[in-house]
């Protein structure tokens, strides 16, 4: 029996899909860290608000096999947004390391739908 990759789209889409939940909810509490990120960063408040809504949104879409494909692409300007700020900002690697963990994960996801 042959493995078929593909069929691992639907599991990394749930992955992903639950990164972003995580995500999403962290930004939305908003706890100490997370607003002093964003604060450092040079955002005003409500973008770590906005970042949080779009998350969610895309973890939403991602759940729906016809709604999947917008979820992928909401997530991958997230991604991009996230990784021009760190990497404009000069964050350590530690920062850096989660958002390139997410960003392949969408990728490979993105990959995988063919």
């Amino acid at each position: 029996m042959a493995l078929n990759i593909a069929s691992f789209e639907p599991v990394l889409a749930t992955i992903v899909a639950v990164l972003f939940t995580v995500a999403g909810v962290v930004n939305l509490a908003g706890r100490g860290a997370v607003k002093r990120d964003f604060a450092r960063w040079g955002y005003p408040a409500w973008f770590r608000l906005l970042c949080g809504a779009l998350e969610l949104l895309s973890a939403a879409l991602l759940a729906g096999q016809q709604t999947r494909g917008s979820g992928l692409t909401l997530a991958g300007a997230i991604m991009i947004g996230a990784l021009f700020t760190l990497i404009r900002k000069r964050e350590p690697f530690g920062h850096l390391a989660p958002a390139l963990i997410f960003s392949a994960l969408v990728v490979v996801t993105v990959a995988l739908r063919g």
